[in-house]
């Protein structure tokens, strides 16, 4: 029996498996799953999800970061993250973990061992894998498979929460390796900085003033360089942002219009409602039922 996974409505896919090993919803192992590429709209997940890629090519973006993912290579997509599929491959193959949050929450209750290692991976949506990494990969997966497998242990949340510790560890660990050497440029920093405030604020600030306030400098300088460096402006970058969170929670949520203004802090709903379609071309809820 194949099995299927829809990134958007993965528990509604998994019911129709015969056989998943898991431990209920908070921990469960895919072999091969086939991935449904029509979801062609940003998305939320509420899961974090590892994707050991041994053959085929996945494109996409990962809170408006392009990437391309070609096996041999891991995938890691994090908890709340908006994602946007473009291509996937008809040979693609991989072994997924799902983990919920409060699996990955538990892993590390220690605020700095949490914020070291998710720093690690939240701007590396996938990297290349060599023959010793995936070897290592794969090493992890089988122990994982043969530990939750083993359903009358009453040990088995445990061996599977301090595997995934050692794992994430291991994770930090290459990404870090295959960051060395590699140094950005003063101008690659400043639109990274930028970025960083834009993501921390813009559901609630939307003004360049605010995010050149943070950063010590003028409005038109920010923008200026930021301009020059990411071919978006200041401005763009912002209402990127806000337009991706709020094309999310329209398609990926249960949300109302008026819960999602609120939710982006718009005075009104008829703010937002022209302020989405000046930068979309249609009104939210026209969006939401397409």
């Amino acid at each position: 029996m194949e099995n299927r996974i829809v990134s958007f409505n993965w528990r509604a896919e998994l019911e129709n498996i015969a056989e998943v090993d898991s431990i209920g919803n908070d921990f469960i192992l895919l072999d091969n799953p086939i991935i449904t590429p029509s979801l062609n709209h940003p998305f939320k997940v509420d899961v974090t999800i590892a994707i050991i890629c041994t053959k085929g090519t996945m494109k996409g973006t990962t809170n408006l970061k392009p990437h391309t993912s070609k096996a041999p290579c891991f995938i890691i997509i994090l908890s709340d993250q908006i994602l946007q599929n473009e291509y996937v491959s008809e040979d693609f193959e991989g072994f997924f973990v799902v983990m919920s949050k409060r699996f990955t929450e538990d892993l590390f209750r220690d605020a700095q061992d949490r914020f070291s290692l998710l720093r690690s991976v939240q701007d590396t949506a996938s990297f290349t894998l060599n023959e010793q990494e995936m070897e290592a990969m794969m090493s992890y997966y089988t122990m994982m498979k043969r530990a939750i497998g083993a359903k009358d242990n009453p040990y088995r949340m445990e061996m599977a929460r301090h595997l995934t510790k050692a794992f994430f560890y291991g994770i930090g660990f290459y990404i870090h390796k295959k960051a060395e050497g590699k140094t950005k440029t003063k101008h690659e920093l400043f639109v990274e900085t930028f970025l960083g405030h834009v993501k921390a604020h813009y559901k609630e600030q939307r003004g360049v003033e605010f995010y050149a306030d943070k950063m010590c400098l003028t409005p038109k300088y920010l923008s200026k360089v930021i301009k020059e460096n990411s071919g978006l402006s200041a401005n763009d970058w912002v209402d990127n942002y806000v337009v991706l969170e709020a094309k999310a929670l329209l398609k990926s949520t249960g949300m109302t219009i008026q819960q999602i203004s609120d939710e982006l802090n718009f005075p009104s709903q008829s703010f937002f409602g022209k302020y989405f379609k000046r930068l979309v071309g249609m009104p939210p809820s026209e969006y939401k039922g397409k």
